[in-house]
């Protein structure tokens, strides 16, 4: 009796345009076009998944290196300042100090000139 593969056809068929609800134009609608754009999407989604790091990463760096020169310090000398003093804070909490919490930031800065000078 030979093999029908109807079914996992039209499941495999289903899957990918379930996934492609959304897209404009046939790439929701047809099969093949669906598949690529599916296809596509999701290596653009890893791709952005690693840029999002770097963004983030930037973001962090200018807020810091702003709340830094209103407090009379440039980001390169506040960064070695505070390695210098063992200061183990990242960027990311850097920079919600410095929007969030200026008296807070207003001291780590301190800190980092005490170390430079």
């Amino acid at each position: 009796m030979r093999v029908k593969r109807g079914v996992a056809a039209k499941r495999r068929h289903k899957k990918y345009l379930k996934m492609a609800k959304g897209f404009r134009g046939s790439g929701s609608t047809l099969y093949r076009t669906a598949r690529e754009r599916v296809e596509r999407s999701l290596c653009m989604a890893y791709v952005g998944r690693k840029l999002r790091k770097r963004d983030m990463r930037k973001l962090w760096i200018q807020r810091i290196n702003a709340a830094a020169r209103l407090n009379g310090m440039s980001y390169s000398r506040l960064i070695h300042g505070l390695s210098t003093a063992g200061v183990t804070l990242n960027r990311k909490v850097l920079a919600d100090l410095a929007v969030n919490d200026a008296p807070a930031f207003a001291k780590v800065v301190e800190i980092a000139k005490a170390q430079v000078s």
